[in-house]
This record gives structure tokens, sequence and C-alpha cells, in this order.
């Protein structure tokens, strides 16, 4: 007797493309913005120890405007592409603007992220806050510097 065709659908394995949206293919396979910046004002490094991602973004700031944002990463497609896809949603921003860069806005300019890969816009957040806390930080040291020398005089 013949067996009847089940209904159920075969599960097979998917494809990096079937996985994630083509915006994301995008930004992976043509990453924005790689690369380091001489002299940044700011530079932040983060890492998840799980799947060992490492985010390192490079800020270039005048008048308190992100003027240009470059990103070196090691880790998955997912990652590279939401690296790029931060660098690119901070430049022209106000620093306080770039700030409000939530892994949310990342994942929405992507298209979305297969919630397995979420933490990888987590990490783009946290690199465009490490950068500007960098940068602050520097500000700050310039400005004490600045106001110890005057009171040499």
């Amino acid at each position: 007797m013949p067996k009847k065709p089940s209904n159920r659908k075969k599960h097979k394995k998917e494809g990096a493309g079937e996985l994630y949206s083509p915006k994301v293919m995008d930004y992976f396979m043509n990453p924005r913005n790689v690369g380091e910046i001489k002299n940044p004002e700011g530079v932040g490094v983060v890492g998840n120890p799980v799947c060992g991602d490492i985010m390192k973004m490079y800020l270039k700031i005048k008048n308190d405007k992100v003027i240009d944002a470059k990103f070196q990463t090691f880790g998955c497609g997912a990652a590279i592409a939401t690296s790029s896809m931060a660098t690119e949603l901070i430049k022209g921003k106000s620093v306080e603007d770039a700030l409000k860069i939530s892994n949310r806005a990342v994942t929405e300019s992507l298209e979305g992220l297969p919630p397995i890969k979420v933490h990888c816009s987590v990490l783009a957040e946290e690199a465009i806050k490490a950068a500007i806390e960098d940068y602050r930080k520097k500000i700050q040291i310039k400005t004490a510097k600045k106001s110890t020398a005057k009171h040499k005089k």
C-alpha cells in the first residue's frame, strides 16, 4: 500500500539569505565606514564574551556633532551589519542625538534581525555609547588642563 504524502513541511537547513533581510545582507557584504579614524575624538571598544564578537568604533566630532564614524568588527555577519548601520545612523547627528540611537533603531534600520542575533545590535548601541563616553572624558581632561594652566598664570 503506497504511503500518503505528509502534510507537514520538511525542515530544510536555512541559508544566510533566508535568515537575514536583504538589507542585513547588503550591509554585511558591502559594509559602510569600515576602518579607523586617525586622531579620533572618541573610541569605543565593546565585546560579547559568549559569542566572541568585538566592535571598535571611532568618532570624529566637531562642535559637538559627529562628522565621521568608522568601525572595525571581529564577528559574524550580523555584527558587521549592525556596526556598519550604527555608523550610518550617527553621522551628522549631535552627540546627544547619537546617544539616543538604540539597538532597536539599528535593528529596525536593517529591517530586522533573527532573535538569536539581536545581541549584535546591542553591541552596536554599546559601541556608540562607549565612543561618546571616551570623547566626553577627553573633553573633561582638556578642559581641566586649560583651567589648571589659567590658574598657574
